[in-house]
């Protein structure tokens, strides 16, 4: 009869293969994104909808705006499209601000958050993906469902060293947390990204920030795009205070 396996023996294998199991999880995301960022043509209708709230109480003043443009990546590069009726639309919206000088720009609102940055994460999403999986510390794998479909949640978490050096000194509570959904062979299903921060500037001026992010994906030929972003938060500092919620998304067209 052989010797059985011994049991610290037993314990540090299962614990290496548990370990080798959750690198598995990263791998297949690292290997997809790297596969899908490619230059694959690409035509699309981006929408956004942008609602803010400054202040607070009686003094608080809301603003929406809603905006749609064109979207096309080909071998001329990334290239936004408007419309001439929007652009007649811009016009008049800033003339009219001519005349009163409170009057709302809902149109400009809402093209505020299609600015390039935002534009190139929705077209190429497995780039802006790829920094913020690099950008923090892989934490573990569960299995999960995405719409009503078998999946994987990777967890990621940052730290404060994820901020530009010349701010890092003035924070003083930071929390960060990315869970990123793949399927079976690591493309990416969807994310969400979770931020806290804290902190005091120049001694008396105390802020604070907080804002969830959620993204659907979408395979275009060899690109991950993705197809609605949505974001909400929140942010206090300077005796100001800011709600917001933005809505972005892409419809690639024939």
């Amino acid at each position: 009869m052989k010797n059985p396996v011994p049991r610290l023996a037993l314990t540090l294998l299962l614990a290496g293969f548990g370990a080798s199991a959750h690198a598995d999880g990263l791998s297949d995301l690292r290997t997809a994104l790297a596969r899908l960022q490619g230059q694959a043509p690409l035509k699309a209708a981006v929408q956004a909808r942008d609602w803010r709230r400054t202040g607070e109480g009686k003094d608080a003043r809301e603003t929406q705006g809603q905006a749609g443009i064109g979207l096309e990546d080909g071998p001329r590069g990334l290239q936004p499209l408007y419309s001439h009726d929007l652009l007649s639309r811009l016009d008049a919206e800033a003339r009219a601000a001519i005349k009163d000088k409170s009057a709302p720009k809902p149109l400009s609102q809402a093209l505020g958050q299609l600015d390039f940055d935002q534009l190139f994460a929705l077209a190429s999403a497995a780039a802006r993906l790829q920094r913020e999986v690099d950008d923090t510390q892989f934490k573990g794998e569960v299995a999960d469902t995405w719409s009503g479909k078998p999946a994987r949640k990777l967890t990621f978490e940052g730290t404060a060293a994820s901020l530009p050096e010349r701010d890092r000194q003035y924070v003083r509570e930071f929390k960060l947390q990315l869970n990123v959904w793949i399927a079976a062979d690591g493309t990416p299903l969807a994310s969400q990204r979770h931020l806290e921060l804290s902190g005091r500037a120049f001694v008396v001026v105390s802020f604070e920030h907080h804002s969830d992010e959620r993204r659907s994906y979408a395979v275009v030929g060899d690109r991950l795009v993705a197809t609605s972003d949505d974001e909400k938060g929140s942010a206090k500092g300077a005796g100001e205070s800011q709600e917001y919620r933005t809505e972005r998304s892409l419809q690639t067209l024939q």
